[in-house]
């Protein structure tokens, strides 16, 4: 029988979300994530691919706006949800998703496409590039100390329950968005998703908790939610603290925060996991070793329409250069065009048939569009070739940004 591929009506979203899971090896989610998936599922923009009554494929998408070097909000498809029944592999049925898809979002105008990667393998082929890392820290807090700024001991720390605290702690999410490229813009419905707690997700901890930090007027600068996980061995305790979020507006705040953290009684660590690369933790710490830092993969990044999506981010200094473009998978994006930007945040893309200065392809445009991996640290992995001299060192300078890119989390 012939597989075919169609749009997801609500009714089936519970066979849909299925088949899913099998595709990740067949363990089901707690009802409450489930309920909050199936109610953030955009059913219009998921595709499902069926052989007779059986789902065997998924892709979705949500509708993101994502933060960009200067600040400016782009429309993004946030890929989601992709997987492919173990019984069908090989069939060209991501293939398949990955084409219906990218045609989708380039006819809904939305000039991204991002995505985080169970094997980032898999989506290179299809021109994604990974544009924003992940940093991972377990710091010992029995042999660090921390170096914190003045005004921290100024700071007010209040233990709150995190569903009464939500509307101040994304307060303060949104005012950090526009400064930090690769962050989304909180739609609405995503704020339950930081507060997901079922017993599964715990590992052993505690259920959530979340402390804030306050001015002195009592507004509310930041704030961390996190888990305490209790341990004993015949030396006495030996618990430790997972963060999950962790946010602040200022630096007496956020060191405030860490301080909390690093202190919790009858603990001698605190591990975090999804934070910037650049984050100044590791700053605040007396001995960076003892932190244990280190990077994955995080954000992926598709430029579905080239030109839109290099004009709507600004540049780090002036830029006149000619690229010459290969893209396989949406050869609209192929050919030779023509960047000019000033270093006032104006940016024209055209497509020129004058001498192309660099070439590369969509993915290390990808990779480099959000001011992250360099475009000079791509040549030197031969994935962008320099025509002109002068003209990668130029181009790179002025692609890279002053913070590294973020997705503070998953979907």
């Amino acid at each position: 029988m012939a597989l075919e591929m169609r749009v997801l009506q609500p009714d089936e979203w519970d066979v849909w979300y299925d088949q899913l899971e099998l595709a990740f090896g067949g363990v089901p989610e707690s009802p409450q994530e489930r309920t909050l998936y199936e109610a953030l599922t955009e059913p219009e923009r998921s595709l499902g691919v069926w052989d007779g009554g059986t789902c065997v494929g998924s892709a979705g998408a949500f509708s993101f706006r994502l933060s960009v070097p200067g600040g400016v909000l782009v429309p993004a498809a946030g890929v989601t949800m992709v997987g492919v029944s173990p019984t069908h592999r090989r069939r060209g049925v991501l293939t398949s998703l990955m084409r219906r898809q990218l045609d989708d979002v380039r006819e809904g105008g939305e000039p991204l496409a991002v995505l985080t990667a169970s094997d980032p393998a898999i989506y290179s082929r299809f021109g994604y590039g990974t544009a924003a890392y992940d940093l991972g820290v377990d710091i010992d807090t029995s042999r660090v100390r921390l170096d914190v700024p003045p005004g921290t001991d100024e700071v007010r720390l209040r233990l709150v329950d995190p569903r009464e605290a939500l509307a101040d702690c994304e307060r303060v999410y949104a005012a950090l968005v526009p400064g930090r490229p690769g962050m989304p813009a909180r739609q609405r419905g995503w704020e339950r998703q930081a507060l997901l707690d079922p017993p599964a997700m715990r590992g052993g901890g505690s259920p959530l908790k979340c402390v804030v930090a306050e001015r002195a007027d009592g507004e509310v600068v930041g704030y961390a939610r996190y888990r305490v996980k209790a341990d004993w061995d015949w030396t006495g305790a030996d618990g430790g603290v997972d963060v999950g979020d962790l946010d602040a507006l200022d630096p007496a705040a956020y060191a405030a925060l860490w301080r909390y953290l690093c202190g919790i009684d009858l603990t001698w660590s605190v591990r975090a996991r999804k934070r910037p690369v650049d984050d100044a933790v590791l700053h605040l710490v007396s001995d960076v070793r003892r932190a244990k830092a280190r990077v994955r993969d995080s954000l992926h990044v598709r430029l579905v329409d080239l030109p839109a999506a290099l004009e709507a981010r600004t540049y780090g200094a002036a830029l006149d250069v000619v690229l010459e473009v290969s893209d396989a998978f949406c050869p609209w994006n192929e050919g030779r065009w023509r960047l000019t930007a000033d270093a006032k945040g104006g940016a024209r893309c055209a497509r020129t048939g004058e001498p192309a200065e660099l070439a590369l392809s969509t993915r290390e445009l990808g990779s480099a569009y959000l001011g992250g991996p360099t475009l000079a640290s791509l040549a030197a992995a031969g994935r962008v070739r320099e025509l002109r001299p002068g003209a990668l060192a130029a181009a790179s300078r002025a692609f890279a940004g002053d913070v590294a890119p973020w997705l503070p989390h998953g979907f």
